[in-house]
């Protein structure tokens, strides 16, 4: 069988954790392909809510192999305590179903010490990063300086290497952001610790895809961030530091698109982001807040309170393009129950002119003025609701606006946290 890609549609926190839990279960194996520990992805199962990281969202099904591939960058530590996080749930961790790349490169406690001082030195001009060190272990890879998972095969030479690089970290912290020196020693040797509890996990995972597609089994890939957060496609500077669209899937994975049948975007039903940089729907007012507090729109990773505003259409058709998306799945649907009206942008207005395509340049998306329409919203608590027909009318509407601005199919929609709480189109 052949390849699924699960992509965000929007700045991330699209819910995709949850999605990618529900195609879980009609895959064989499930793998990461890009980004960190800045991922979020949120996993409820009943009463019992798991917070994942870095291990892809299928390691909740028994039997669902799962793989961290080369394109992400790994914190050793962050990915032990996650490991001992489901263990502790009952989850099954043994490296006999969970392969981590011999190629994704290490984060290491200088790169987690540079990401915030360089964030602090920004100030007023902050991107709004997670300090996690993602950007500075992406920096060290483009520059080939980095430390590859592979060297965890040797814990103690491994932990050498991070104090060599903690070392050379080091003068640019003190005399360049004015920070107190990394102690090294220590943190070596934790590091050391957490390589010798990983090393049984390295595996040449371009083999262990390539295994699982010609033995015609099903892969889902599950991507990290979203479409508009893309080092390619965001805008710049506002963006994560890695591939977040399908193209990501390819190359963190390595396996060709012949082998892909379907692409994914998920969709909230309303649009949020983190950070800063532009986002033309943002409700700042009473809607926003609104918006926030019934979606509980707070970061996995940070805690950070989301910014909040209205879909935007213009957006999501980029998004498709870009992806060459085959579906849309829309989450939240129930968040916007209790509205009286809902707006959705079709256009936006551009230095006196009506555009209908998202403008590539940042400075363009800056001065954006979405462009509306209204539709009736609906009083009904949908969270019960499982047959598209049982819907409110105005529910159903709004969803097939969504699919006429967007160009593809809405194949499900969620109406609440839970497993269960979908819709099937």
């Amino acid at each position: 069988m052949p390849a699924t890609i699960l992509i965000g549609a929007q700045w991330g926190d699209e819910g995709k954790g949850r999605i990618a839990d529900w195609l879980a279960r009609d895959c064989d194996a499930m793998a990461r392909y890009a980004g960190g520990d800045n991922a979020g992805h949120t996993v409820q199962i009943g009463a019992q809510k798991f917070q994942l990281h870095l291990v892809p969202s299928g390691v909740v099904h028994p039997g669902v192999t799962c793989i961290l591939g080369s394109g992400m960058v790994i914190n050793p530590i962050r990915l032990v305590r996650e490991l001992d996080m489901l263990a502790a749930a009952g989850v099954d961790i043994s490296p006999e179903r969970i392969h981590l790349s011999t190629r994704a490169h290490v984060i290491t406690p200088a790169h987690l010490e540079l990401d915030g001082a360089e964030e602090s030195a920004r100030k007023g001009q902050a991107i709004g990063t997670t300090r996690r060190g993602i950007g500075p272990a992406y920096r060290d890879k483009a520059a080939r300086t980095g430390l590859l998972t592979g060297e965890m095969a040797d814990p103690d030479r491994f932990s050498t290497r991070v104090q060599a690089h903690i070392q050379r970290a080091n003068p640019l912290l003190s005399d360049y952001y004015g920070q107190e020196p990394i102690t090294t020693a220590d943190l070596a040797l934790e590091y050391g610790e957490a390589a010798q509890r990983l090393a049984p996990y390295l595996a040449d995972i371009v083999t262990c895809v390539h295994d699982v597609l010609e033995r015609g089994e099903r892969l889902l890939c599950e991507g990290a961030q979203g479409t508009l957060l893309d080092l390619d496609h965001g805008h710049y500077p506002y963006v994560t530091s890695s591939s977040a669209t399908a193209g990501g899937a390819l190359t963190g994975l390595g396996f060709g698109p012949r082998h892909v049948d379907r692409v994914v975007g998920v969709a909230k039903a309303y649009c949020t982001r983190v950070g800063s940089g532009p986002f033309p729907t943002e409700q700042d007012n009473e809607i926003g807040l609104r918006l926030r507090e019934v979606g509980g729109e707070y970061g996995t990773t940070t805690g950070r309170p989301r910014r909040c505003g209205w879909l935007d259409g213009v957006a999501l058709r980029y998004a498709v393009r870009v992806n060459g998306l085959t579906e849309l799945i829309i989450t939240k649907l129930d968040v916007l129950s209790g509205f009286d009206v809902l707006h959705l942008a079709t256009a936006y207005d551009l230095d006196g002119e009506r555009v209908a395509q998202m403008p590539v340049s940042t400075a363009q998306i800056e001065r954006a003025v979405p462009v509306y329409e209204t539709l009736p919203g609906w009083q009904t608590d949908i969270s019960d609701v499982r047959r598209l027909e049982d819907l409110p009318e105005p529910a159903r509407h709004y969803i097939a606006r969504i699919e006429a601005l967007a160009g593809v199919p809405v194949r499900l929609i969620s109406v609440g946290p839970e497993r269960e709480q979908a819709v099937v189109c």
